[in-house]
């Protein structure tokens, strides 16, 4: 969302129009606005742990969503009064990215929303009285759907977010949102109930608090995950930037390749998950240049065929470099794979069709798209209309069909607008040719380095 297209702008108005109607009703019911303050205290108070250091490092986004104090709302009070809780926390939460006041309005309308169709739900299906008076399992009937009501106004809002401002595709924008958000909603729930029911208990709203306690547990295990999370991006971003210093020839390559394949992924429908798993593989598609002597990568002259071979070893020098980083998982087998041809007469190993890895037939139309449409010293960029339709000829033979198609339907869509890495002057002409990354000639067919009559290649 970072520049809001019209029609997104639309949506999270009408989201919050929907909003200021279930809210509207506030002023008209009898509403114990102490507990709503107290509560809506608590939950602007855990919003806020995103703001400070948590366990020697900044908290990651969204740690401070502590949708059981939410839920407890929805248990306690009556509906528009439980979705007047989400507001401060939500206006005042911590944003990364501009625009920031129209984020924080976007996710108070959201959450002010998903609770007051919970509290609503749970109401009719008498969860006041159940808390009130526990009697389990009976309690858990109504929190239960009530829980399910939440996580499915959520799925519904992300996903039209996601379409609007994000502009994933519309048969893919809602996929496996719900079952993703479910087990931690459902969690936070049960979380939310036990404060409900202390709140009702002679104990009160403290012994409520302590409920919490665990949560904050859950925060630190949270904290863990992204510290390692990002421990994995900055491998990632350390290996990319050696093989730019080594090969600046092709600098910013990397993320465009990860880039295209993301673009082809989500044409395709593939989960988040595996989505975030390919553009690792577009990024460190030809790490293996790092084994290859810089002579060779740099060399102005054509290749001999003792140098061409040794260059044609970078994917499995790669696939050796990361093979022992699990978390890359399926992008290992990009990485070795990404130059094999459908016809098998690619390398190292010369598959044939279906026996080359998913991800590495995406990756290898990725790769070959920006090398024809990118500037090179002795050649202007292709465009992409043109690039398109090499690809088209050669898919069948070289390229997957159904890659090539997914990539031409997402350019169709978005358009390609390559991000500049920080290091790359926008226009700037690289001084060397990547061997490694050479697009076809016209009617060529050859992607590895074809040469023109002057005896230079053609990538």
């Amino acid at each position: 969302m970072g520049s809001i297209p019209a029609w997104a702008r639309v949506y999270v108005a009408c989201v919050v129009v929907a909003a200021l109607v279930a809210l509207a009703p506030v002023v008209a019911i009898r509403t114990p606005w102490w507990a709503v303050a107290l509560l809506a205290a608590l939950y602007a108070g855990c919003e806020q742990i995103t703001r400070c250091r948590f366990v020697g490092h900044r908290a990651p986004k969204g740690m401070g969503t502590f949708f059981p104090v939410l839920l407890a709302g929805a248990f306690l009070l009556p509906p528009p009064a439980a979705a007047l809780v989400a507001l401060p926390g939500a206006l005042l939460s911590r944003v990364e990215q501009r625009p920031r006041r129209l984020r924080r309005i976007w996710r108070a309308a959201q959450l002010a929303l998903g609770i007051w169709a919970a509290s609503r739900v749970h109401w009719a299906l008498g969860g006041r009285d159940a808390v009130v008076a526990p009697d389990f399992p009976y309690a858990l009937w109504p929190a239960g759907v009530a829980v399910l009501v939440f996580c499915l106004v959520l799925t519904v809002l992300d996903g039209g977010i996601l379409a609007t401002a994000e502009r994933v595709p519309v048969r893919t924008a809602w996929r496996g949102l719900f079952l993703r958000s479910l087990a931690p909603v459902t969690v936070h729930g049960l979380a939310g109930l036990m404060m409900a029911v202390l709140w009702r208990s002679p104990y009160g709203p403290v012994a409520a608090l302590l409920v919490l306690l665990p949560m904050y547990v859950s925060c630190w295990v949270f904290a863990q995950y992204h510290r390692e999370r990002a421990a994995h991006q900055a491998t990632i971003r350390a290996l990319v930037q050696a093989v730019d210093i080594k090969d600046g020839y092709t600098r910013g390559h990397s993320e465009r390749v990860g880039q295209a394949s993301m673009m082809i992924a989500r044409e395709l429908g593939m989960d988040d998950e595996r989505v975030e798993v390919l553009r690792f593989a577009g990024i460190l598609h030809d790490v293996g240049k790092l084994g290859v002597p810089t002579r060779l990568l740099r060399k102005d002259g054509p290749l001999t065929p003792d140098e061409r071979r040794i260059i044609e070893l970078h994917p499995e020098y790669g696939h050796e470099m990361v093979r022992g980083i699990g978390f890359l998982g399926e992008a290992r087998s990009a990485i070795l794979h990404h130059h094999e041809r459908l016809d098998g007469s690619g390398y190292p190993y010369g598959l044939i069709g279906r026996q080359i890895p998913e991800f590495a037939r995406v990756v290898a139309v990725a790769d070959a798209f920006d090398a024809m449409t990118s500037t090179r010293s002795y050649r202007r960029a292709r465009p992409v209309p043109v690039a398109l339709e090499e690809l088209e000829r050669c898919s069948g033979a070289q390229f997957d069909p159904q890659m090539v198609t997914a990539l031409v339907r997402a350019l169709g869509r978005h358009g390609w607008h390559p991000a500049v890495t920080a290091d790359e002057a926008p226009g700037s002409l690289p001084a060397r040719r990547d061997e490694a990354h050479a697009p076809a000639a016209p009617l060529a067919g050859q992607w590895e380095g074809p040469r023109n009559p002057a005896g230079r290649r053609t990538s």
